[in-house]
């Protein structure tokens, strides 16, 4: 049971990264349609958990969409032409590292979180149902250092606000059934 709900509980962390990742790199790029919708999101997905199975099965480390994506599609990157420069410059620069301050990337990475922020312009903050989730993955993403962490509590307290206010039926089963499974992974899960 334990390594079942272990397995589980890393394919939904996995899931949710991704699929941010993917939402608000491709909202940056400008590349979703008026309703917000990423299109051919199936193949981006495949394409990821293809690179995430792989990865394991060869013993690296996680080959999975990073949200310092951003940074490339700001720069005017939206090719995989860019992917492929991106990653010759990373092979290039595994000579460099041990020569290089761990402070020189720090900027970049900061970069990300301001570009990240962009997305909050189109936030109700007059509507609570918006914006207390939105706080609440505000404030818990860089604690738990996981962008799939901070979606799941935005759920569960968008989930519980709109049963404690009667407004519980404008909720999707789905967006029930993933809360309660982080809920799950949450608390009994360590």
């Amino acid at each position: 049971f334990t390594v079942v709900t272990l397995v589980i509980t890393f394919c939904i962390i996995d899931m949710f990264d991704t699929i941010g990742t993917l939402v608000g790199t491709a909202s940056r790029a400008g590349m979703v349609d008026k309703d917000g919708n990423m299109p051919r999101m199936r193949e981006a997905l495949l394409a990821d958990a293809v690179g995430t199975v792989a990865g394991a099965c060869t013993g690296t480390s996680t080959v999975t969409t990073f949200v310092e994506s951003a940074s490339g599609v700001e720069a005017g990157g939206r090719t995989g032409l860019t992917a492929l420069t991106t990653g010759v410059l990373f092979l290039a620069s595994m000579f460099l590292a041990p020569i290089t301050p761990a402070a020189a990337t720090s900027s970049a990475l900061i970069y990300v979180g301001l570009l990240m922020l962009g997305g909050l312009k189109k936030i109700d903050f007059d509507d609570i149902y918006q914006s207390l989730p939105v706080a609440i993955m505000l404030i818990s993403m860089p604690i738990s250092g996981s962008i799939g962490h901070g979606i799941g509590l935005g759920l569960i307290s968008y989930s519980v606000l709109k049963l404690c206010t009667g407004k519980g039926k404008e909720v999707s089963a789905l967006t029930y059934v993933i809360s309660v499974i982080f809920l799950v992974k949450f608390f009994l899960i360590v």
